[in-house]
Order: structure tokens, then sequence, then C-alpha cells
């Protein structure tokens, strides 16, 4: 039996520099994710509050929020990220933290969205009761 040998290629690791960014921030109920990419719309970085290490109920505080938003924006710092545009969506207690976290990190904050889905009729009520 002949062994293969298999030869493997190194990929260049190069650094990103990238100034300005978008944050993507979901607020659930239950957890707060939040989503780094740049101006086209590529992930440079996430986290969440689950990641952050919080467990059960304390995921939904927004002092894990905070604690997530914190690894994300010293990730961004890494990147050279200076400013960003920040979408918020959902409604749990973790979006009004992630801002204040993300300007005490002292990353410029240009633009603040709010893109929760609202639904213009709501799904199918339920079938008349017959008495």
């Amino acid at each position: 039996m002949a062994k293969k040998r298999i030869q493997i290629k190194k990929q260049k690791v190069t650094e990103k520099k990238v100034s300005s960014g978008r944050v993507y921030v979901t607020a659930t109920f239950n957890n707060t994710m939040i989503t780094l990419t740049d101006t086209s719309g590529n992930t440079l970085a996430w986290g969440t509050s689950g990641s952050a290490g919080f467990k059960g109920a304390r995921r939904a505080t927004p002092y894990a929020a905070i604690s997530a938003m914190e690894k994300v924006a010293q990730k961004a710092k890494e990147f050279g990220m200076s400013s960003v545009e920040v979408y918020i969506k959902g409604p749990g207690s973790g979006r009004d933290a992630t801002i204040k976290a993300l300007r005490g990190a002292g990353i410029n904050i240009t633009m603040i969205a709010d893109v929760t889905p609202i639904p213009h009729n709501g799904p199918r009520p339920k079938k008349r009761r017959r008495v």
C-alpha cells in the first residue's frame, strides 16, 4: 500500500482595515444578538449575551447586552473602525443599553435606525365562537 502525501497550502492572513461599518442589534425577550459588518454587509464580528457568559434569564438583562456590546466594540477597534451606523430590531431590554455601551467604547455613531418589523394587518383572527 502506497501512502499519499497531501500538501497543504497556507493562506496569507491579512488584517482588514475598515474605517466605518454597521452594527445590527437584535434584542429579543431572551437574548441580545449583535453583528458587526462593513458597509457592504460582510460580517466582521458578532456577539451575544450568551457568548458573553450569561445563562438563563440573565441573558435578557441590559447588563448582559452591555457586556456583549463591549466585546464587539473591542473587535471593531481592532479593525480600525471609528464610526458606525446602528440598526436595532426587537422589543428586548438590551436596546438602549447597547447604544450606551457603544458610545462608551469611543465609537462614533452616525445613525440609529429602528428596523423592527411591524405587521400591516397581522395574523388571521380566530374563527367566531358558536354557542
